[in-house]
């Protein structure tokens, strides 16, 4: 499973990536969305891959990105009770579901799909190179340092 972090706005780019963008539900700047790895997403990476970051997520990062940033109707906190109430996962067996395809997001409506995430501590290397000299692009496991950063 891919974590995909937008990192740059909206201006200047063309029909087909802010299109792509809407398609992978990144409508702001640090948005966060996890996907499959097929080969459909994997195209749809490439189109947007002078606004996004993506990678490989751990269970760890996961698991932390879900306990701090999971949010559910009404932009509420969702804790350990409540998730198990809407989903009958914790969150690590949500976090196992997950990565092993059982589930995905949009199979639980009344959480939300996207993840608001914070500028990450010690700021970005450059939103205008590739990564490993930049911050764009493919990172491989490298998306989980980035993630922590910004959880």
């Amino acid at each position: 499973m891919f974590a995909v972090v937008r990192l740059r706005g909206t201006p200047g780019l063309s029909k087909k990536v802010r299109d792509t963008l809407e398609m992978l539900r990144l409508k702001a700047v640090n948005n966060c969305v996890l996907v499959p790895e097929t080969p459909d997403y994997k195209g749809m990476l490439e189109v947007v891959r002078h606004t996004v970051t993506w990678g490989e997520i751990e269970k760890e990062t996961l698991v932390e990105l879900l306990k701090k940033r999971l949010r559910s109707e009404g932009d509420k906190k969702v804790d350990e009770n409540t998730l198990k109430q809407l989903t009958g996962y914790g969150f690590e067996e949500l976090a196992d579901a997950l990565l092993s395809g059982k589930v995905k997001m949009k199979s639980f409506p009344k959480l939300k799909q996207v993840f608001r995430l914070t500028p990450p501590s010690k700021g970005l290397k450059n939103v205008k190179e590739f990564y490993p000299k930049g911050d764009l692009g493919y990172r491989g496991k490298e998306i989980n340092e980035l993630l922590r950063r910004m959880i």
